[in-house]
């Protein structure tokens, strides 16, 4: 990534709106750690060309891994918009669809302890399918 970086900046001054550079532009920024600069480009590549779904893929992954899970699933319903057999993002949206179940029956249990024990077995339940497999 840190050597693709300079050749996709030079190449992408030839041809600055040439989607794919763009694209692989973000896939480097993430490997080397830059998040937010990787984030502010899929934003702004998914407001150039809206009817590419791997941008809002991406971009939901990142977001999802800060926890913003409101704007992954936002990312990914926009995704498979743009695309309605782009399995990948429905199953990233799966997940997300799931962390968002985690979250609010966490918070239920949290708000009504008389909640806490009907809730513990569908929050075991999505703890055994957030957690990866060994092996995997």
């Amino acid at each position: 990534a840190s050597q693709a970086l300079p050749q996709l900046d030079a190449r992408l001054a030839a041809t600055p709106r040439d989607p794919q550079l763009r694209f692989l532009r973000t896939v480097a920024l993430t490997d080397l750690g830059r998040q937010d600069e990787a984030i502010a480009a899929l934003v702004d590549l998914t407001e150039t060309y809206p009817e590419l779904p791997e941008p809002y893929n991406n971009l939901a992954v990142l977001y999802a891994a800060q926890g913003e899970l409101d704007k992954a699933r936002e990312a990914l319903e926009q995704a498979v918009r743009a695309r309605p057999d782009y399995g990948v993002a429905y199953e990233n949206l799966g997940d997300i669809y799931a962390r968002l179940a985690r979250r609010a029956y966490t918070r239920a249990g949290e708000l009504s302890p008389q909640l806490a024990k009907s809730v513990a077995p569908r929050l075991a339940l999505l703890r055994d399918l957030l957690t990866p497999a060994a092996g995997r």
